[in-house]
């Protein structure tokens, strides 16, 4: 399984999250075993919204061959086109970095984001 996690840096795991998911200037994206193990992390530079708006980051993330994205905030546009695209979309507000977040879903702690928790901007 593949998860990319939008983050402020290129820390890989340390790499504090972007508190929205359009505007993350990195992606952690993560790989896991089948027993849930990481197998791989990096650091991937995300695109800027330009004149595509988030179109352009949609296109950039579905381009990267994710199951899953935790964030901790996403309009409601980009969290249609995942879910159309197989994407499993999980939100979480409550960590700091990619590894506590990716904990927390290693746990089964994170629920799916819904409709009603998508940003309205």
């Amino acid at each position: 399984m593949r998860i990319a996690i939008p983050c402020e840096t290129d820390e890989l795991l340390a790499a504090p999250r972007s508190g929205h998911f359009g505007h993350a200037p990195w992606l952690t994206v993560v790989e896991l075993d089948e027993s849930g193990e990481v197998t791989n992390v990096e650091a991937v530079k995300n695109v800027e919204h330009g004149a595509g708006g988030c179109g352009n980051v949609i296109m950039h993330v579905l381009g990267l061959g994710v199951d899953a994205i935790i964030t901790a905030g996403m309009g409601m546009p980009p969290l249609m086109r995942f879910t159309q695209g197989g994407i499993i979309v999980y939100a979480d507000r409550s960590v700091l970095t990619a590894g506590e977040v990716l904990a927390l879903f290693q746990e089964g702690k994170l629920a799916r984001m819904s409709p009603e928790d998508a940003c309205r901007h």
